[in-house]
């Protein structure tokens, strides 16, 4: 495939496509609606490295000559998984329950070739480290940033930043959804160079 080949994000996540918009690739999205709850004894690294393979072989299945980019991020907290809090009462919650604790993003990468098959990948883990939060910083933090459709309830490139004191990544766009440094060498192995 040359760089005019079609890529494709099997995603419906704002976040995911601003990010891959960073590269300046002609691409567009498509939410692959796939059943995204985990499997009994998976972990939580399998469960993300699952389901990105899984939305980019949903979008696949109509897209025979197509590079589909799928990812997806699961969070773990106490060796349980977090996710979305959908709302505000769940979401302090959760701040709570991180509050002086380190939490896991495994956000796992899937480059398919839909033309030869060839799939590629990836797990990039991410450690957050959260600072103390008392109830009134997790209030306004939520006020501003309403971060209800994000993993651990965090815009971390937002206001999100200001609730962590350290985080540790191979790949800062990882914690954001998508990491770009492991997908620019995927495209690179397709043969597409950017810039």
């Amino acid at each position: 495939m040359t760089a005019s080949s079609r890529i494709v994000l099997a995603s419906s996540s704002t976040y995911r496509k601003a990010l891959l918009a960073r590269l300046g690739l002609d691409c567009r999205a498509v939410a692959p609606n796939i059943d995204e709850r985990a499997l009994s004894a998976e972990t939580p690294a399998a469960t993300a490295l699952r389901l990105a393979e899984a939305k980019a072989r949903r979008i696949a299945e109509h897209e025979p000559a197509a590079l589909i980019i799928g990812s997806d991020q699961v969070a773990v907290l106490n060796d349980q998984p977090i996710g979305k809090p959908g709302n505000h009462a769940a979401a302090v919650l959760q701040l709570q329950a991180m509050s002086g604790k380190a939490v896991v993003f495994h956000t796992a990468l899937c480059l398919l070739n839909s033309e030869t098959r060839t799939v590629q990948l990836a797990n990039v883990p991410t450690t957050v480290r959260f600072r103390k939060l008392d109830r009134a910083q997790i209030e306004r933090y939520l006020q501003q940033d309403q971060p209800y459709d994000c993993a651990g309830s965090a815009k971390i490139e937002a206001l999100g930043i200001t609730l962590v004191e350290q985080i540790e990544s191979d790949d800062p766009t990882a914690l954001i959804g998508l990491p770009l440094i492991t997908l620019v060498t995927m495209l690179q192995k397709e043969g597409i160079q950017i810039p």
